[in-house]
């Protein structure tokens, strides 16, 4: 069974790949503004960087699924560090740092890092409740 830590984890990253992909799909210029592809790649390096994304969000959801304790700490990295999205986002909506991407971009990576740092402070919480991905549903071992 999956508890909450591992469903918030998981959830997060299944949402953070459909954002990836309608952003790909409806803003293709934003996308490519995003991530700053070199203008030397060829263009399917742009679809296939979000192809790859899925196996590798697998692999992690599955890192999650079977309790890996490396993938805990550096999950939990992470998504501490999220919260460094915030104050970039409010600089570059008030023009203080530059943005090249659009206003609603910025807004929506400072809702991820929020987001992100929210699930990192729940993890801490499960950890320091239940130890590394919180407390398993299975028989006690």
């Amino acid at each position: 069974m999956v508890n909450r830590t591992q469903a918030l984890v998981i959830g997060f990253f299944v949402v953070v790949v459909g954002i990836v992909v309608v952003v790909f799909t409806v803003a293709r210029d934003v996308y490519e503004q995003a991530l700053a592809f070199p203008s030397t790649w060829p263009a399917w390096s742009r679809p296939a960087f979000v192809v790859a994304l899925c196996p590798f969000v697998a692999l992690l959801a599955v890192g999650v699924l079977r309790r890996w304790r490396w993938l805990f700490w550096l999950v939990l990295v992470a998504f501490l560090s999220g919260v460094l999205r915030v104050p970039v986002a409010a600089l570059q909506l008030t023009g203080v740092l530059p943005a090249t991407v659009p206003a609603w971009y910025v807004a929506l990576q400072g809702l991820i890092g929020l987001a992100q740092f929210a699930i990192g402070l729940a993890m801490l919480a499960g950890y320091r409740r239940s130890g590394v991905w919180g407390p398993s549903s299975g028989p006690q071992r």
